[in-house]
């Protein structure tokens, strides 16, 4: 599947202020970017550099006045995730070396606070893939996905006691859940074909079988159609802007995923 995914961000400017963005889609075997266009007006210097999750990071003092940022990327993607039903179950010593934060408790994933509870809704599956299987379904069903619910990011003991959340605060509850019982999970964030409303998704993934696997609690089917921008521990590492001090105002950001033709 080929996609066109665009972010345009509109800001007003107060006084200069500094910003770090992630909106380049990640480059890996996951996918494969075909062309790319990044601009901003008016234009000005800006500083790229890879951090320890591999994600693209972007770095730049905007101007006082109205401030554009604009990405458009053509990818090819799978039109399916890879399910894997009874993948094992990774033994910790056997983990490679960068999966091992992905088993730790993290701002927005408290995942020593849910032992009990992953153990009670993975009881009687078979450790690994089945295990988070079991973990996504029951997010899905007893945590409300509301898009717009949430405007900052919710620890998973918050969503746990709201009941409901916007997707990145699905996907970090599934993941404290996970980790709780020593399987490593990661947060992505990226774009997602035909998501309603439209907007920036988050998922997550877990390392079973040797790989990393796909998992959605907001999405009733497996869907495809995914464009990956970054993964992290949680919402704090894959923010797609950060903006430091009080001078910089977010007026506008349109996201939008088209099919191409091949």
């Amino acid at each position: 599947m080929k996609l066109r995914v665009s972010c345009s961000l509109r800001f007003q400017v107060f006084e200069p202020s500094v910003l770090i963005l992630m909106l380049r889609p990640y480059r890996g075997v996951q996918q494969w970017i075909n062309r790319e266009v990044y601009v901003v007006r008016p234009v000005i210097p800006m500083l790229e550099s890879t951090d320890s999750f591999g994600n693209s990071v972007q770095r730049l003092m905007a101007p006082v006045g109205n401030f554009l940022i604009y990405t458009s990327t053509d990818v090819i993607v799978a039109d399916k995730i890879d399910v894997a039903p009874g993948a094992y179950f990774v033994e910790i010593q056997d983990l490679p070396n960068y999966v091992l934060p992905f088993l730790l408790p993290s701002r927005y994933c408290e995942s020593d606070r849910f032992g009990d509870l992953a153990r009670e809704i993975t009881l009687g599956a078979l450790p690994g893939y089945d295990q988070v299987s079991r973990i996504n379904a029951w997010v899905r069903d007893f945590i409300e996905y509301v898009p717009g619910s949430s405007e900052f990011p919710l620890s998973a003991i918050e969503v746990h006691q709201r009941g409901l959340g916007v997707c990145r605060d699905l996907a970090q509850l599934a993941i404290a859940l996970c980790r709780s019982i020593s399987i490593p999970t990661r947060l992505v964030v990226g774009y997602l074909y035909n998501l309603q409303p439209m907007d920036l998704h988050a998922w997550f993934e877990a390392y079973v079988g040797g790989r990393w696997y796909a998992f959605d609690p907001t999405q009733a089917d497996f869907l495809g159609g995914r464009v990956i921008v970054a993964f992290g521990r949680d919402a704090a590492d894959v923010s797609i802007f950060h903006q430091f001090g009080s001078g910089c105002l977010l007026n506008n950001m349109d996201v939008r995923v088209d099919l191409l033709d091949n």
